[in-house]
């Protein structure tokens, strides 16, 4: 397996987590039964986006 495959597959990996951590976040937005719990989650559904901001602009410096 070549570098560039190895950094395919961890990158795969890093954004199947992210998906499911999206999922599951959206999942819990559509559940919340007040608006202090749906502005909750809507803040850790920011961190998770800037955390994938990251971790794309850190695979383009590196590339």
């Amino acid at each position: 397996m070549s570098t560039f495959d190895t950094e395919m597959a961890s990158s795969t990996d890093s954004s199947a987590t992210v998906d499911e951590e999206v999922r599951r976040l959206y999942e819990q937005y559509q559940a919340a039964e007040s608006d202090a719990e749906r502005h909750q989650i809507a803040l850790e559904m920011g961190e998770l986006d800037g955390r994938r901001h990251a971790e794309i602009y850190a695979a383009l410096e590196d590339g």
